[in-house]
């Protein structure tokens, strides 16, 4: 019945991972315009699926550092109370954030989780340095290095598309077709975008309704083709690392049930990572792609650009770096950059990081409490 327990605890902390996460790869696809929330969510369930079966053969780092091994004894390691312990400290942390639309680090939750269990187990034996090399540093410096790096890249990328020739024009959808505005008029406190085609003019109530299309061709190729297609594979970059990234890490919890092949349970754990996205991801969803900042396709592009490299090389050498922060981090940067920045959501988001880490320790701590007491 133990075993039972770990195992539900594992997939539930897969289901309430992909609920909060899963989104968030796609999250400038629907921010800016790109496709609707049904395309996103489906294309990012894909994409993430991908990286989860993956990770069978590339991840092996990771699932052996998040099963907790080198921070506790190795005989701590032989008794499933730990993993349950861990699994629904983070669990529990991070669907309460979901529930409340925060876009939360599963892998600072579990990282919270190792921490109050393992202190609750073994007191000050916990490998304190470990957790900070291992664990702690590279959530740090991670979402800087994001903020940092899609800035740069940004600042590359306009130079660059302005020396290729290919321009940028502010338009309004009308029937399948993107109008281009012809001006600005002010209604009272609203400002009005003005676009004509075929004598025929459409207003809109609100400027921030209209949308950047890119004019040009590359190679023949319409360039706003061009770049949604970029666009679209740059989403699945990300979602793709973090179903490499993420899913280890919890499948790592399931290696003291030796009864289980860890290919069937990281399969386990990518059909739960699956399912919650699907049926849960919206209000994080809207976080990441409406409340962060306005983007347009170029801006989300390489927001999506930087977050899939830094996620990936992370992944590949088991660093254990935090989706969430490299994402967020990436929409900050870009958001910096055009001036856009809702300050007040993103100090929300920082304050929920904030308290990520000590809340799935308390949980975890008293899960582990409760099971060691009362019922092994």
């Amino acid at each position: 019945m133990i075993l039972v327990l770990l195992f539900l605890g594992a997939t539930f902390l897969a289901y309430s991972n992909g609920a909060n996460d899963n989104f968030k790869g796609v999250a400038t696809l629907f921010g800016s315009g790109t496709t609707t929330y049904k395309s996103a969510i489906r294309w990012a369930t894909i994409t993430t699926f991908m990286g989860s079966i993956a990770a069978i053969f590339l991840a092996g780092m990771l699932v052996k550092n998040f099963s907790g091994k080198g921070l506790v004894p190795d005989e701590l390691l032989q008794g499933p109370e730990f993993a349950i312990a861990v699994a629904l400290g983070a669990a529990i942390t991070v669907f309460i954030a979901t529930k409340v639309g925060m876009p939360v680090s599963t892998t600072h939750g579990l990282v919270g989780a190792l921490f109050g269990t393992g202190v609750v187990a073994i007191g000050s034996s916990f490998n304190f340095a470990k957790l900070g090399s291992t664990f702690i540093v590279p959530l740090l410096v991670s979402p800087l290095m994001a903020a940092v790096l899609s800035l740069v890249a940004y600042f590359i990328f306009s130079k660059l598309r302005a020396k290729l020739g290919f321009t940028k024009e502010t338009c309004v959808c009308v029937g399948k077709e993107f109008v281009p505005v012809s001006q600005l008029a002010t209604n009272g406190n609203t400002m009005q975008a003005v676009a004509t085609r075929n004598n025929a003019t459409v207003r809109i109530d609100k400027q921030e309704n209209c949308i950047d299309v890119y004019q040009g061709s590359f190679l023949g190729i319409n360039m706003q083709r061009v770049l949604d297609a970029a666009h679209f594979f740059s989403a699945g970059v990300v979602s793709f690392a973090r179903g490499l990234n993420d899913t280890p890490k919890i499948a790592g919890l399931l290696l003291v049930i030796h009864a289980y092949d860890i290919k069937w349970g990281i399969g386990a754990i990518a059909v739960a990572i699956a399912v919650g996205g699907l049926l849960n991801a919206r209000k994080v969803g809207i976080t990441m792609s409406k409340k962060i900042t306005g983007m347009n396709h170029g801006q989300g592009f390489t927001a999506n650009l930087i977050t899939g490299l830094l996620v990936t090389t992370a992944s590949i050498h088991g660093l254990p770096v935090s989706t969430t922060h490299v994402s967020v981090g990436s929409i900050f940067g870009i958001g910096t950059v055009t001036r856009k920045v809702n300050y007040r959501v993103v100090s929300n988001i920082l304050l929920s990081w904030v308290l990520t880490l000590p809340v799935a320790a308390l949980v975890a701590g008293a899960i582990y409490w409760v099971l060691t007491t009362f019922v092994v």
